[in-house]
């Protein structure tokens, strides 16, 4: 959990929070308090803040307003796509809803929703099951609510026709205020008290094409999605701590060098790094095909940027650059010597 709570997300979804808990009559300081946020934080909308501070503000926000049921449903409301940036605009430029899902599954962290989801096709029918086990017990209704009225809104956004759902099962027990669930989502019936909550599609009704549909804008905007996740993956969580060395070892140390830097053992440092989905085998050929290009931009021959890695041979850095970028390094020298690089983060 110390990992999840580490993790860096957008500022917008606490943005749109805290104008909610505004609105109720909350104070901003009472709102970001022992957050460690600032008022200039929380109105830039490029930045960044750890899902511990969002759980803090979120926490801060429940508690002012007595957490009422549905109260999470009226901040859902204010969930648009323009206000999460460019996951926003590649949803609004998708071909069509199960494109505009996918995209939107893929780049979670980039949106309002904390919890973590996932599709299933099962037949003729298109499954999103929610899986919130990691959030803390105080706050899972709330996050529940906000999340479904937030897709809600933001389909309804996306395309004026409403997309009706085969079925909803909710891991909440029925109350009154959530008889809305089956008008929003066009079903008869919504389950309750389910062991989780997910909810299904007519795989056919998803391929609904979208009124700003265009191909190469929602291509770029993905592009933009991808580059953003992976800065923010560079910057957080061990993986970030085990690039920032092997960039200052010049990307020849072992994991052993880097695990004693980090004051771990090997095998913690191997057992942490799966708990991120990577490898020190992964991060160091990265680290390495980074630490190439920008030698090879810079001007360096292929000769000294293979001596300067520490390679045995010319040939060897070669056939690892090739691996990297598809392309020899001397082409690629000769493509973008001169060019600026991009910053390090």
């Amino acid at each position: 959990m110390t990992e999840e709570l580490a993790q860096l997300r957008s500022i917008t979804s606490t943005a749109l929070l805290a104008d909610f808990a505004l609105g109720r009559g909350l104070s901003l300081q009472s709102i970001l308090r022992d957050s460690g946020l600032r008022e200039t934080e929380l109105r830039d909308p490029s930045a960044e803040i750890t899902m511990g501070q969002e759980f803090s503000v979120m926490r801060n926000v429940v508690a002012g307003i007595d957490d009422e049921p549905g109260m999470g449903l009226l901040a859902g409301l204010l969930c648009h796509p323009p206000s999460m940036g460019v996951l926003g605009f590649a949803l609004m430029s998708s071909s069509n809803l199960r494109h505009a899902m996918d995209i939107a599954l893929r780049y979670a962290d980039l949106s309002f929703t904390a919890a973590r989801h996932y599709s299933e096709n099962r037949g003729d029918q298109v499954w999103v099951v929610r899986d919130d086990s990691m959030l803390p017990e105080d706050l899972r209704r709330f996050t529940l609510e906000r999340d479904l009225a937030a897709i809600a809104t933001i389909q309804q956004d996306l395309i004026s026709v409403r997309i009706p759902a085969v079925k909803v099962e909710l891991y909440v027990d029925a109350h009154p205020i959530y008889e809305m669930f089956g008008a929003v989502f066009g079903v008869d019936e919504v389950s309750f008290g389910m062991p989780q909550s997910r909810m299904a599609f007519q795989a056919s009704a998803l391929e609904t094409p979208l009124p700003q549909a265009n191909l190469s804008t929602a291509r770029f905007y993905e592009q933009q999605c991808t580059d953003l996740m992976e800065s923010r993956r560079s910057r957080s969580g061990l993986s970030g701590r085990v690039r920032q060395l092997l960039i200052r070892h010049g990307g020849s140390a072992d994991q052993t060098r880097i695990a004693a830097d980090l004051d771990v053992s090997v095998r913690t440092l191997r057992r942490r790094l799966a708990e991120e989905g990577t490898t020190f085998r992964e991060l160091s050929l990265e680290t390495v095909g980074m630490l190439a290009e920008e030698l090879l931009i810079a001007g360096l021959t292929v000769e000294q940027a293979a001596d300067r890695l520490g390679y045995a041979s010319v040939s060897a850095f070669a056939s690892a650059f090739r691996t990297w970028k598809g392309q020899s390094p001397g082409h690629f020298g000769r493509m973008h010597r001169g060019r600026a690089h991009p910053a390090r983060t």
